[in-house]
């Protein structure tokens, strides 16, 4: 029997051993490929642009819920068991309440840090829906759901109707009189909905209003339903992004085909590992200098009290201005009534967010558009879009007005009935005005563009003329400037086929495809772009200002 000894190569010394975090390494790539897997997606390339990063505060902020939120289960008693208050807050001194209100306000004042950690959840819940909100707008202005992002873009929208919710759900687990009055309105639109809105109330709250069993079935939606699905649309959304590759702004050297950016390791991991400590260290410093909740300051709820002042969190805001500036209707139909001053808000709330997610869908029939897209666009070059989303905002905002109606009445002395007509009147006509101003706003923006192009940069250079007459000169534009501002597609309106064809033979259009044609002439005809300069009209320009050396135009989609 023989023993063989291995030898290093020429050149080489002897081989140290492996450490044990290489042999571990070792280990899994024998089983799952640990070794390809990191060589493949690790130095996959990220694009980077500022706005980028309102996705990732979205997702920190997330993070930071589940963490807080875990330690925060650990002192709360999800039960509507009523106690007399003995503690460290004089002012609640023997007054009885539930089980969950006491454990709150006991993890407020008894529980090292528990104040804070109780803010800090509230605040990243609060900033994580505002950061979905804008990101969606991102994403929506520049495009950036066009295919093969649709199914990405319905996630989104999935993971804000459910943050929304489950936001809703967490600042009425205390049992506090704000949050009661909340569940309140909730009773109530369900109480609406027409045939069923009776047996819901009464399986959700286990009888009448308020029941004993709605805190500890809201805690389990709260603490464990909603959040398990979010996180699996959150990992579904990232797999896609990874997969799909980042969107990227248009540019010299970019198309639909490369990512320009930085890799993934180490570049992008440490600027985003540090941007995650920032997140942190920012809604901590929100945490600690600005309450949010005082629930001790509110009570124990009462059925038979509200407390003033009484405003949901912001994100639920436009759901309580629809029911504030509509009229108390209220109509018998076959010995049942009818409460059409809620019923109809309740059916308006969601129509209002479709209207928005459905968007991206209406726009690829508009266009008939298959191709992939990878290249955002600059909400100028579509200002029908653009139009859209900016009318779609105005009516979130002016019914947030509507849901604080008494606020802003009080605060600017203002009268109340003049502030709710005034929301009424412009649910219907602000949209509207918004939407042709910032329409006429892009295409004044698309028109200073062409001008850009084919007549350069202003100097600041005044020049006069033999004649007397006073010019400013004009800087050619460098051909990286040129591509941005030309490099866009303008596609054509669509135009149904004929309504007698070839053979001579009626062809009947359809209602669908005269829709369709208008639509398009609405985003793509003369009064919905500006015409991008040409080459030819640029090489006529520079022909007659006589440069030495004109520079090339890119070739676009004209």
């Amino acid at each position: 029997m023989t023993s063989t000894q291995h030898t290093p190569a020429a050149g080489q010394g002897p081989t140290s051993p492996a450490s044990r975090g290489e042999r571990l390494a070792t280990w899994a790539d024998g089983r799952v490929g640990i070794f390809s897997l990191a060589k493949a997606n690790l130095r996959k390339i990220f694009p980077d642009h500022w706005s980028f990063m309102l996705g990732e505060v979205a997702l920190y902020s997330f993070l930071i819920i589940i963490l807080t939120g875990v330690y925060l289960t650990m002192w709360f008693k999800p039960s509507m068991e009523e106690v007399h208050y003995v503690g460290p807050y004089a002012p609640l001194e023997g007054v009885l309440m539930s089980q969950a209100y006491k454990s709150t306000v006991d993890l407020s004042f008894d529980v090292k840090g528990g104040l804070l950690l109780r803010q800090l959840h509230h605040w990243a819940a609060l900033v994580f829906v505002m950061a979905m909100l804008v990101h969606m707008m991102r994403v929506f202005f520049t495009g950036a759901f066009r295919k093969p992002r649709e199914l990405n873009w319905l996630i989104g929208a999935g993971l804000l109707f459910l943050g929304m919710f489950d936001g809703f759900m967490g600042y009425s687990l205390p049992d506090d009189l704000l949050s009661g009055t909340g569940i309140r309105f909730l009773e109530g639109a369900i109480l609406s909905v027409p045939i069923i809105g009776t047996y819901l109330v009464f399986f959700i709250f286990g009888g009448q209003f308020p029941g004993t069993i709605w805190v500890p079935r809201m805690f389990t939606v709260h603490v464990l339903l909603i959040p398990g699905i979010m996180l699996g649309l959150l990992v579904a959304h990232l797999i896609l992004v990874f997969y799909h590759k980042h969107t990227q702004g248009f540019g010299p050297g970019r198309n639909n085909k490369n990512v320009v950016g930085m890799p993934l390791m180490p570049v992008y991991m440490a600027k985003a590992g540090g941007f995650f400590f920032l997140v942190t260290g920012v809604l901590a410093v929100f945490s600690a200098i600005a309450q949010v909740n005082p629930i001790w300051a509110y009570g124990p709820y009462r059925p038979d009290q509200v407390t003033t002042d009484a405003q949901p969190d912001w994100y639920m805001g436009f759901s309580e201005g629809l029911i504030r500036i509509m009229p108390g209707w209220e109509i018998n139909l076959w010995g049942h009534t009818l409460v059409l001053g809620v019923f109809i808000p309740l059916m308006i709330f969601p129509v209002i967010l479709l209207a928005l997610w459905c968007y991206p869908f209406l726009e690829a029939w508009v266009t008939g558009d298959k191709r992939e897209h990878h290249i955002t666009e600059r909400p100028r070059n579509n200002p029908t879009r653009t139009a859209f989303g900016a009318a779609w905002i105005s009516e979130y905002a002016i019914l947030l007005v509507g849901g604080g109606n008494d606020l802003f009445a009080t605060h600017f002395w203002l009268s109340l009935n003049t502030i709710t007509w005034a929301v009424r009147i412009g649910f219907f006509v602000l949209p509207v005005l918004v939407f042709v101003i910032t329409k006429r706003w892009c295409l004044g923006l698309q028109r200073r563009d062409r001008e850009k192009v084919l007549h350069g940069r202003e100097s600041g250079i005044i020049l006069r003329k033999p004649h007397g007459e006073f010019v400013e000169i004009h800087e050619p534009l460098a051909q990286a400037d040129l591509y941005y501002y030309t490099a866009h597609e303008q596609p054509r309106p669509y135009a149904p086929p004929p309504e007698v064809d070839e053979q001579g033979v009626r062809r009947k259009i359809t209602w669908s495809e005269r829709v369709r044609a208008r639509l398009s002439r609405a985003y793509f005809s003369e009064t919905g772009q500006i015409r991008k300069a040409t080459p030819e009209e640029y090489q006529e320009i520079v022909a007659a200002h006589g440069h030495a050396e004109p520079q090339r135009v890119p070739e676009g989609h004209h």
